[in-house]
Formats: structure tokens, C-alpha cells, sequence
């Protein structure tokens, strides 16, 4: 039991109580108040993470598309909220139907059989599927990044929809169900363990397939695009810091000695990447910027998500510096490419995605490979826990790809996607909300 526990946290924090036949009755299983209390505090701060994005987001881009910008992450913390409870915790957590390609189960349609649930860790399962969905709202949310201050607003709410059903449910059912392929794939499973591939990968390469079919911005790059207000995106990165406590940590679906190691690991990387990107803009170009120690964070926090649980502090460390230079490096190549990845949404979250769910392999501690020897009946080797790390990471590259490209195409040809040139050169806010963020201004 206590192997089996151990491979399951490693595939993404996903306890027993998610195989088949395995939903324990209120009566059975007493409520661990202690992790309760813990999983309620995570999952409000990972919801917390939602309107940090907004401002981190908002205050990169123009005066006149401030409101619009937040818009995409609040509308999501609605659309998808709703989406989750219908149909999308079935989807994700359900036995495995279509050989495979989601899962599906009537208690979980609109949560309705689940009222009285307590999963294996002494958790009401209303609040495990609560945590879950606030992945499935920030998801989409993250994608939005990609393609900023140039699409209608109905199209980005059609385009979540669809991309929820078809792309961030399926990826998490392989990862963390149970019955995931890729969560049973090797002696380990494929490491997520908060979102590796599944949040990061995937809205990373979904945004860069956006930018890329959307077409620049109006006059990008000739035109300079300065951020309308800094201090707002630095107090959005301040938030994302806290609220990723609860997204690693509380991965852990427990209040122990793993929740200590990924929230460890999570300060760790994070202060990690922030110092590493300063230095370098430094050495680069003489001055160390706060947008810089922002994106820093944001690389580090990436980078240690699906290693939050199986690497020590120097591992985490590890982690944060290598995903600051890789991903500083994405952005320059990014500039010289020019394509228009509005605010970096492939750079830091794709990049930083692949970065933290390759390298983990080096930095795994030994008790976790010891146990997956155990469970290969043999040995387990660094090098063929890579290759699955590896093939987890070219699934979801591929799958998210190709889907969101579908996905775009149906959406720009029917309702439409990209806004005109009038809309956007009189901005999201006017558009699409009839309102300014800042009412002294006048949309420039």
C-alpha cells in the first residue's frame, strides 16, 4: 500500500480512491479535518491565482485593452467553473471510455453522486473535485496570454468551451486517472505531479499554435507596445507566488511530510528563477528589471510544478535556474522569429513546462526510484523514467497542437476569433465591454 501510494503522488498527486470502485460512503471512511482544512486553504489559493493573472496580464498590455485582458481570466472563472461540475470532473477522473480518451462517470455528472463521498484521505470528494476544477479554470486563462489584445471576446468564450472539452480534459484524464494511459505508463507513471504537462505544456503550445494562426497585433513589431501599468503586473506576480503554494502543495491531497516537500521545493525554484533572470538582464544589458524578476518567477514556479513532490531543495534550485535561462533564451529567439506571442504564454509556461518535466529526472530523490525498481519487479533506471517523461511531454505537445488548431479554425470560421482592424484599433475594452479601465485616460 504504502508503494502504491507513493507511485500515485508521484503521477500527479492522485490518490488511490480514483480507481475503479473505489468511492468510500461517509460512514466507512471518517473525514481527516486536518487535510480538509488543508485542501480548502489550497484550493482558495489556487483560485486566488485566477485574478492574480488578471493583473499580471492587464498591466502588459495597452490602456485600451486593460479590462479586456482580465476579462479572459475572470469570464473563465465562471465558464469553466460550470463546465467542471457538468461534465468536465467526469471527464477527467472517470473510468476511461472511447478506449481511453477521457473518462466518464454518471455519479460525476453535475456532481451528483458524490454528495456524501469521503476519498481514502479523509477528504470529502466535493472538495478534491473543487481543487481539481480551479486547474480547469486557470488553464485556459493561461492561453489567453498568447494571444492578447487581438481577439473578440464570444470567440474566446467558444474557444475555452471546446478547448476544456476536447484538449484539458482528455490530458487530464491520461495523467491523472487511475486508468490514465500515461498515468500507468513505465514503473513511475509519467511525473505531473501539479500540472507539468497537463496546465503548462499544454496552454504553452496552445497559445503558440494561437499567435501563430491569429496573425500579429496591428503594426507588431514595428510599433512599440508598452506595458500600461507595471505595478499591477507586479502585484499579479506576487500573487501567483502564493497561490502556487496551494497549486503544488496541495497537490499532495494530504497535510504531511510530501505537502512540506512541494511547498519547499516550490519557494525554492521560484526565488531560483527570479535571481537567475535578473543577473542575466543584467549582465545583458546593464539594468535588472522588475518585469524581468516577474518573469523569473513565473519560470521557476512552471519549472518545479510537475517536480514539486519527487525533488529535493537543490533539485528545485536546479530546476529554477535552468528554466530562467532557457526560458529567457525562448523570448530572444521569440524577437528574432517575430511571431506574436503577446506576453510570452509559450516562453514562460511552454518552455518552462518541458524544461521542469524533463529535468526532474536528474533530480529525483532515491526512495522514489527505489519504490518504482520495486513495482518494475527489477530495476528502474533515470534513463527509461526520461524516456516516459519524454514521451508524456511529445503527447501533449502534439495532442494540444493539432486539437487547438482544430479547435481555432472552427471557431474563427463560425463565430469568429481575431478581432478587426477597427475593434482592435479602438480597443478590447471599448469593443467588446463598452467601458475603460482607467477612466482619466482615453484609449490611446
Amino acid at each position: 500500500m504504502k508503494g502504491l501510494l507513493k507511485r500515485s503522488a508521484l503521477a500527479g498527486g492522485i490518490l488511490l480512491f480514483f480507481a475503479a470502485g473505489s468511492a468510500f460512503a461517509a460512514d466507512s471512511t471518517p473525514i481527516d479535518t486536518g487535510v480538509t482544512a488543508w485542501m480548502l486553504t489550497s484550493t482558495a489559493l489556487v483560485l486566488l491565482m485566477i485574478p492574480g493573472l488578471a493583473m499580471f496580464y492587464g498591466g502588459l498590455v495597452r490602456t485600451k485593452n486593460v479590462l479586456g485582458t482580465m476579462m479572459h481570466s475572470f469570464v473563465a472563472m465562471g465558464i469553466m467553473a460550470v463546465l467542471w461540475v457538468v461534465v468536465g470532473y467526469s471527464m477527467g477522473f472517470g473510468s476511461s471510455v472511447l478506449g481511453g480518451w477521457f473518462g466518464w462517470n454518471n455519479d460525476y455528472f453535475l456532481l451528483k453522486g458524490i454528495d456524501e463521498t469521503i476519498t481514502s484521505a479523509g477528504v470529502p470528494e466535493y472538495v478534491f473535485s473543487m481543487f481539481q476544477g480551479k486547474f480547469a479554470i486557470i488553464t485556459p486563462a493561461l492561453i489567453a496570454g498568447a494571444f492578447a489584445e487581438r481577439v473578440s471576446f464570444r470567440g474566446y468564450v467558444v474557444f475555452i468551451v471546446l478547448w476544456g472539452l476536447f484538449v484539458y480534459n482528455p490530458l487530464c484524464h491520461w495523467v491523472w486517472s487511475a486508468d490514465g494511459f500515461l498515468f500507468n505508463m513505465g514503473a513511475m507513471g509519467a511525473i505531473d505531479f501539479a500540472g507539468g504537462t497537463v496546465v503548462h505544456i499544454a496552454s504553452g503550445v496552445s497559445g503558440l499554435v494561437a499567435a501563430l494562426y491569429l496573425g500579429s497585433r496591428r503594426g507588431h513589431p514595428k510599433t512599440a507596445v508598452a506595458p500600461s501599468n507595471l505595478v499591477m503586473t507586479m502585484i499579479g506576480a506576487g500573487l501567483l507566488w502564493v497561490g502556487w503554494f496551494g497549486f503544488n502543495a496541495g497537490s499532495s491531497v494530504s497535510s504531511g511530510l510530501l505537502t512540506a516537500q512541494a511547498l519547499t521545493a516550490t519557494q525554492v525554484a521560484a526565488a531560483a528563477g527570479a535571481i537567475t533572470w535578473i543577473v542575466v538582464e543584467a549582465i545583458q544589458h546593464g539594468k535588472s528589471t522588475a518585469l524581468g524578476f516577474a518573469s523569473g518567477i513565473l519560470a521557476g514556479l512552471v519549472a518545479v510544478t510537475p517536480a514539486a513532490g519527487v525533488v529535493q531543495p537543490a533539485g528545485a534550485l536546479a530546476l529554477g535556474i535552468a528554466a530562467a535561462l532557457i526560458c529567457y533564451g525562448a523570448i530572444i529567439i521569440k524577437n528574432r522569429l517575430g511571431y506574436d506571442d503577446s506576453l510570452d504564454a509559450f516562453g514562460i509556461h511552454g518552455v518552462g513546462g518541458i524544461v521542469g518535466s524533463l529535468l526532474l529526472v536528474f533530480f529525483i530523490r532515491k526512495s522514489w526510484m527505489s519504490t518504482a525498481a520495486e513495482a518494475a519487479g527489477g530495476s528502474w533506471t533515470l534513463w527509461q523514467q526520461l524516456g516516459v517523461q519524454a514521451a508524456a511531454v511529445g503527447i501533449a505537445i502534439a495532442y494540444a497542437a493539432v486539437l487547438t488548431l482544430i479547435i481555432i479554425f472552427v471557431v474563427n470560421k463560425t463565430v469568429g476569433f481575431r478581432s478587426s482592424t477597427e475593434a482592435e484599433m479602438q480597443g478590447l475594452d471599448h469593443t467588446y465591454h463598452g467601458e475603460q479601465g482607467y477612466g482619466m485616460l482615453n484609449p490611446r
